[in-house]
């Protein structure tokens, strides 16, 4: 899989990222071979306390715990997203599948993410967790390998704890955890977040239909804007209003990137950024727009921009007064813009 993340602003100034993942069939002798040069390191224990706690609970109990979700979305993980956003410090996402919590997705302030912190240097978390480059998983007869390089340490290491995973999304501006993932083993070899090598079958989602991504891509528009909303509170910027013409321009971009196979912020039809919003009739002041391909999910696309300068930069622009995302399969469109006073 191929992953891009590329931002525009006002200035002109342009920044692109790629990074590559693979999936490859494992080699059985070279993966004992590897074992062999890898010093054996105990994995910490299940979290006793938090949000780790919920992994593997049914519905019942989440909601004994969490209440009843402000909203439900759809997920191309064959999970549904149970959204907690009543109050941005602690936002939460809760992955449920078969009435049973499979993945969750914790970014709020407040909240429990034991045995870590919200805010945590990243000092701390390597002093105090064991971070190894290779994660080993034995599943249903199949054997998995994640393995992540330098980028992936730094910026989002994953951390086995006891049967369960924790992938953490690290801040580099700041040095400090920003947002947490736990997953059971089943759902992280589904999302593939990091290089995988495998030896049997390697487990898949389902593709979905047509009418199916549709509402998959709407859930994800609607949590990119919540993702983006706590991290600007969290950096003391104003939270964005939804902008539901500005959301069908960025929808329209996300398509014909995908339909032409071109990620770029200018259509070859369409043309520029102010080209769009000027066809939409869009009124605004100023504008800025950030673009991704092939990753994951909104927290995994959120939290991409929020590490590269000048995705950053549009993200917590305090100008901007307003949001519409456009997300088409895995090509994602955040346009921003700034209204004129009224």
């Amino acid at each position: 899989m191929i992953g891009f993340y590329a931002n525009i602003n006002e200035n002109g100034d342009n920044e692109v990222l790629i990074t590559d993942d693979h999936t490859l069939e494992m080699n059985k002798s070279l993966y004992q071979n590897q074992d062999n040069n890898i010093q054996e390191k105990t994995s910490g224990e299940r979290p006793n306390s938090g949000m780790g706690l919920l992994i593997g609970q049914d519905l019942t109990y989440l909601k004994g715990i969490l209440g009843e979700p402000q909203r439900i979305d759809a997920s191309l993980y064959g999970y549904q997203w149970y959204i907690y956003n009543i109050d941005y410090s602690r936002y939460v996402q809760v992955g449920v599948e078969n009435n049973k919590v499979v993945t969750v997705f914790a970014i709020g302030d407040s909240l429990d993410v034991s045995p870590f912190i919200i805010g945590q240097p990243i000092e701390e978390i390597f002093n105090s967790q064991t971070v190894d480059t290779n994660i080993d998983i034995e599943f249903k007869g199949n054997s998995y390998r994640f393995e992540l390089n330098d980028t992936d340490l730094n910026i989002r290491p994953l951390i086995k704890l006891g049967d369960i995973f924790v992938q953490l999304y690290i801040d580099q501006f700041t040095g400090s955890l920003s947002s947490v993932r736990f997953l059971n083993d089943e759902t992280l070899i589904k999302q593939r977040p990091y290089e995988l090598v495998y030896s049997g079958e390697l487990i898949e989602a389902l593709e979905p239909s047509e009418d199916l991504w549709r509402v998959i891509e709407e859930s994800t528009e609607k949590e990119i804007l919540d993702i983006t909303n706590v991290m600007r509170i969290r950096h003391n910027v104003n939270s964005l209003k939804w902008d539901e013409e500005t959301s069908e321009v960025a929808y329209g971009h996300s398509k014909d990137m995908s339909e032409n196979n071109d990620f770029s912020h200018t259509s070859k039809k369409f043309g520029s950024l102010s080209d769009r919003l000027k066809a939409a009739e869009v009124a605004y002041k100023s504008a800025g727009e950030n673009i991704a391909a092939n990753y994951t999910d909104a927290p995994a696309v959120a939290e991409g921009w929020l590490n590269s300068k000048g995705h950053r930069e549009s993200l917590l622009n305090e100008d901007f007064t307003h949001l519409g995302v456009g997300v088409y399969q895995k090509y994602y469109t955040q346009n921003f813009i700034q209204k004129d006073e009224e």
